[in-house]
């Protein structure tokens, strides 16, 4: 039924409990299952709050989109952890990004992948998205050219190839990770995984030296 929404603490109060609401059916159910009424049902209100708080479904994703990127941007910092070390921080970024996607599958897929076909963030929004992360990794890159662990004359174009780098790898992994153990292959354990991520960032810095 509907919520009384008639002051802006009562208005955030629905937001942040639809917003909550779209997570748990997105992690439970899996990104197909975003309707208005499933979301609505999931949050003890009717779908009508959805356009009051964010003017639709359209709405709604573009916010779990960017709610997705502030929670890998707190993984990311907890595992930067104070590291001083240039190097050292581009590693953490990069453990911190797979802890993230690992833990939250459906999300990773909603921010970087299409599962909805209807569903496309604008550049504006793909670009304050990525800056609220992508300024982690550079700043570690910056900090490794300035003291002289990597050459590049652009550190945002080595922090673009490390980030690639970091991607393309945790993603193999995630798809793997939903399928049967192959016995003998790189990723058969979550501790090989980080491995082949370590080692595979640690070769591109090493083809920047």
């Amino acid at each position: 039924m509907p919520r009384d929404v008639s002051t802006p603490k009562e208005l955030g109060a629905l937001r942040q409990d639809l917003l909550d609401a779209a997570m748990r059916v997105l992690r439970e159910q899996g990104a197909l299952h975003l309707t208005l009424r499933r979301v609505a049902d999931a949050a003890g209100t009717s779908t009508m709050g959805i356009y009051t708080c964010f003017g639709g479904r359209a709405g709604l994703l573009e916010e779990i989109y960017r709610n997705g990127f502030r929670i890998l941007h707190e993984s990311m910092t907890r595992s930067l952890n104070g590291h001083a070390d240039p190097q050292a921080r581009i590693m953490a970024v990069a453990y911190g990004y797979r802890e993230f996607a690992l833990s939250d599958p459906a999300l990773y897929a909603l921010m970087f992948e299409r599962p909805l076909p209807d569903f496309d963030p604008s550049p504006e929004q793909r670009h304050d998205a990525l800056g609220l992360t992508f300024t982690l990794l550079t700043e570690a890159t910056s900090a490794a050219t300035e003291a002289g662990l990597i050459r590049s004359m652009d550190p945002v174009r080595a922090a673009y190839l490390v980030w690639t780098t970091i991607h393309g790898i945790v993603s193999i992994e995630l798809t793997c990770s939903f399928r049967s153990p192959l016995p003998g292959w790189f990723l058969n354990t979550r501790e090989e995984g980080e491995r082949v991520l370590a080692d595979g960032v640690k070769a591109l810095l090493a083809g920047l030296t």
